[in-house]
């Protein structure tokens, strides 16, 4: 990768000079305009200057040059002028400095003059004090805006604790007015379709809303429909004939319908609020290019999503042991519309600690108009006006056409292992074949959780020793080793002794700590290498994908119902971590060809 120097000139109408090493044709990009000028592929196109004719020019009219900013990447950047824009766009290269001409600057303009005396006729830049090792590490480890970061996971925190609790409250509620698990099987379906659906539209349409504001509008949307809901459900609480209907007309309850559709509602909003936390904002709060801190604020993400499942569950679980159902979900709403405004005033605070780096800048525009020129696609998402089909149609083609498609397969493809994770399938299996007590599955399904714990205090560690992409592959490489043994053991031995039964299991578990490590650095990778302005649509667009492949294997699991299937059912789980293996390890190899990833760190 050639290294390069950008010289910026702010006095006059702004011009940039883009130079690699090797070469004596710089590329110049001179515009009339004050505000932006655009660079694009700059070490591609070259135009017949001089280089240290250009900086006697620079020196000539300011008299010094000074290092004024550092960018990570430079590879088609839309540039404006200001410094904070400038930060917002992360896509440029490690190896370019931008140096600008000021008169308060301190650096003597003699290397340069050293410089034209000695190069004789193949001309080198200024020597630049560079970083050391030890300060880079430093860098790498702390985040852009540690006060936003900290009202990020603030703001985090209230929403998904309200999520979780609610979460434990409907289900409970559901199971109380009716015996049979299929309402709850048919309002999971319905959330899950709903999302496979609409995911890449509402994503694109958060990508082209300002980032606060349509947050905001999804936690009013979220808020309302938990409410309507707790309403729907109080009133069938109410009526005591219900639950001794029978399913097919407690199905087409008029107030089953309205919570059959707020539930989808509200879990399109949620997963939206947190494919905005998780993909976009932290980001932009941690750095995209400090790789440390990206990590570390990633992990705390996951910590915080941790307690608030356990926290959540364990407070409904108290007021259902002290009150009766109808007084749990009175309280559960007034929890809600309590939370609103919190959770509004915490991501207001967020924004401004942040100093403004949430808000839309001028560069994701200007990106748009360049960009919607050579492709209407483009075009049509960005205006209000296209109808929902073709920004539906425009979310998977950003998805597809992602430089780390294989990395969000990869992590799609887990969701297929529905026979070797703790769930209800391991969970039946365990109780009518192996004839377990309920005490040692808890204590099963505990320890595959704490998996998770491990996995955000692991992840930043195999990040700062091995580097992003080799960090990825330790956790897909640790799972798919231990699932294997688990699978051999499965079927090579009789699971006639309770020490299979315990071998079995804890190759199970021990397989969560790489899944749960991959999920958290796959996530990473996606975040460094798509670009802000896509982050949402992205993201929101593989949440629908793992919805689908949900949807695939609860018919696969309706069909294979049998206990004696379920060997099977290892075989189809193991076929489908090995597929993710492999599409990532591929994905990996072919990495370093990819100009626009830089994820060696």
């Amino acid at each position: 990768m050639a290294a390069g120097t950008a010289f910026l000139y702010r006095n006059t109408p702004p011009f940039y000079v883009v130079a690699s090493f090797g070469t004596t044709r710089p590329y110049l990009q001179n515009h009339i305009c004050h505000k932006i000028a655009l660079i694009r592929q700059c070490r591609r196109v070259y135009a017949p200057f001089n280089l240290i004719d250009l900086a006697d020019r620079v020196r000539s009219r300011q008299g010094r040059l000074t290092i004024r900013y550092y960018i990570h990447e430079l590879l088609d950047v839309s540039h404006a002028c200001t410094e904070e824009e400038l930060t917002q766009d992360n896509h440029v290269d490690e190896s370019v400095t931008v140096l600008e001409a000021s008169p308060t600057s301190t650096v003597e303009d003699s290397s340069v003059e050293k410089c034209n005396e000695n190069c004789g006729g193949i001309y080198n830049l200024p020597t630049i004090q560079v970083q050391s090792i030890q300060e880079q590490e430093a860098l790498a480890a702390t985040p852009a805006h540690p006060e936003g970061l900290r009202a990020l996971y603030g703001t985090f925190f209230a929403g998904n604790i309200v999520e979780h609790i609610w979460n434990f409250a409907w289900p409970s509620a559901v199971a109380i007015l009716h015996e049979s698990l299929l309402p709850v099987a048919v309002i999971s379906f319905v959330s899950k379709l709903l999302i496979f659906i609409c995911g890449p539209w509402v994503g694109a349409r958060l990508d082209s809303l300002p980032r606060v504001f349509a947050f905001n509008s999804l936690s009013v949307i979220q808020a309302v429909a938990q409410s309507v809901s707790a309403v729907a459900l109080i009133y069938a609480l109410r009526k005591p004939a219900i639950s001794s209907s029978s399913v097919s007309v407690f199905l087409q309850q008029p107030w089953f319908l309205i919570l059959l559709t707020m539930q989808a509602v509200e879990r399109l909003a949620g997963l939206a609020c947190g494919v905005a936390f998780e993909r976009d904002w932290v980001v932009l709060l941690a750095g995209a290019n400090r790789p440390i801190a990206l990590a570390e604020a990633n992990a705390m993400l996951s910590k915080v999503d941790y307690l608030c499942e356990m926290a959540g569950t364990s407070f409904y679980g108290f007021l259902l042991s002290k009150c009766n159902p109808t007084a749990c979900l009175k309280m559960t709403a007034g929890i809600v519309i309590a939370s609103l405004p919190i959770m509004i005033i915490l991501a207001g605070c967020t924004d401004i600690l942040s100093k403004g780096v949430l808000q839309r800048s001028k560069i994701s525009k200007v990106r748009g108009t360049f960009e919607s020129e050579s492709d209407p696609a483009t075009l049509s998402s960005r205006t209000f006006g296209t109808s929902s089909l073709e920004m539906l149609k425009h979310g998977w083609i950003q998805y597809l056409s992602q430089p780390a498609l294989p990395v969000s397969l990869a992590a799609v493809f887990l969701y297929f292992n529905i026979a070797l994770a703790p769930g209800s399938l391991m969970t039946s299996f365990l109780t009518q074949q192996a004839g377990m007590n309920p005490s040692t599955i808890g204590v099963f399904n505990g320890v595959g959780a704490l998996m998770g714990f491990g996995a955000t205090c692991l992840s930043a560690t195999l990040i700062r020793k091995l580097g992003l992409l080799k960090a990825g592959a330790s956790g897909l490489l640790f799972q798919v080793s231990l699932l294997a043994i688990a699978v051999s053991t499965f079927w090579s031995s009789s699971m006639a002794t309770f020490h299979s039964y315990q071998f079995f299991l804890a190759a199970v578990v021990l397989s969560r700590l790489g899944q749960f490590t991959y999920e958290i650095i796959g996530g990473q990778i996606l975040q460094t290498a798509v670009h802000p302005s896509q982050a949402n649509t992205v993201g929101t667009t593989e949440v629908s994908l793992a919805s689908l492949a949900e949807l695939v294997m609860l018919g696969v699991a309706i069909i294979a119902n049998d206990v004696s299937h379920f060997r099977y059912l290892t075989i189809l789980s193991l076929a489908a971590v090995i597929g993710s293996t492999v599409a990532y390890y591929w994905w990996m190899s072919k990495a370093p060809t990819f100009p626009a990833l830089d994820l060696h760190v």
